[in-house]
């Protein structure tokens, strides 16, 4: 055979086995996830969540003397917004709070107290990672990034002398 021909046959034979490889690894991730026993919790539930542990009140004029400001936003609090005052006795804006809890740990913006039980932001973050990971392209068909795989795969850098 040719070099030309030995070139292709080799570099559909690589591109075979990352597939390959990748649909295993998303065959097994799938697994996982129908065989967790706990559900995943959607944004909605989750919101719902926030809202039965911590209400939102009307801020008033006792509530803005005590909390000048949201110190996720800081913004002044006026008085008629939503807000949800924490267990920690911090208080933000209902929306600068559902935000952060949402993209961070489920903590206080400030004390880092606990707003929301690990099972439950477990749960919820577990929806949130599958549905960033549909979302993503692993691979963007630049051959470096193919010859760097399957080299980390192979377990040595021998692959260089192919090109």
């Amino acid at each position: 055979m040719t070099r030309s021909v030995c070139e292709f046959l080799y570099e559909l034979y690589a591109k075979t086995i990352v597939l390959l490889t990748y649909m295993l690894i998303q065959l097994i991730l799938i697994i996982r996830y129908l065989k967790s026993n706990t559900p995943a919790i959607s944004t909605t539930q989750y919101l719902s969540f926030i809202e039965e542990k911590n209400p939102a009140i009307r801020c008033t004029t006792r509530l803005k003397a005590e909390h000048i400001d949201c110190r996720v936003c800081l913004s002044e609090f006026q008085e008629g917004e939503k807000v949800r005052n924490l267990n920690c006795r911090h208080t933000f804006h209902k929306d600068c709070l559902d935000q952060w809890l949402q993209q961070y740990c489920a903590t206080c913006p400030l004390c880092r107290h606990k707003v929301l039980p690990d099972h439950v932001v477990a749960n919820y973050n577990l929806l949130q990672n599958h549905l960033r990971e549909e979302e993503e392209e692993d691979y963007d068909g630049n051959d470096h990034q193919l010859i760097f795989f399957l080299s980390a795969l192979r377990g040595g850098s021998t692959w260089h002398t192919y090109l």
